[in-house]
């Protein structure tokens, strides 16, 4: 018999964006050249290479998200210990709700996701940088 869920992932992404900061793109957009706000781009390679990302962003695949914050993690990342407002996205804003949540559990301070994810961000006119399909 198969397994029934009884948590679905609509209902984490709620619970997840009852916890976490998350900002309207406006404002998301108007963190765009703060030296102390990392973005950090949860999406597959095959996303970034396909709509581009918002400048600078760090790109973490979600995936590795609590490897790489880790620092005891043989996957850690520096950027992830630096003293930096942190602020996830995706492409609508479930994968980064989550992983908002997550950070925020492990101890990450401060984050946040921004609403809409990068198509909010990209209707709202934000800027976007092409990136490079890799072989």
């Amino acid at each position: 018999m198969p397994s029934k869920i009884t948590l679905s992932s609509k209902q984490m992404v709620e619970a997840a964006n009852a916890a976490v900061r998350t900002l309207p793109v406006d404002e998301a957009i108007a963190l765009a050249n703060d030296p102390d706000v990392v973005f950090v781009d949860l999406r597959d390679p095959r996303e970034l290479a396909r709509e581009g990302k918002i400048p600078g962003a760090f790109h973490c695949p979600r995936g590795m998200l609590e490897f790489w914050i880790d620092p005891e993690s043989p996957y850690a990342k520096p950027i992830f210990q630096e003293d930096k407002t942190f602020v996830f996205y995706c492409a609508s804003g479930w994968r980064s709700a989550l992983s908002t949540k997550t950070a925020q559990d492990m101890g990450l301070s401060p984050v946040a996701h921004i609403q809409g994810g990068f198509t909010a961000w990209k209707n709202a006119g934000g800027r976007t940088e092409t990136i490079e399909a890799k072989p």
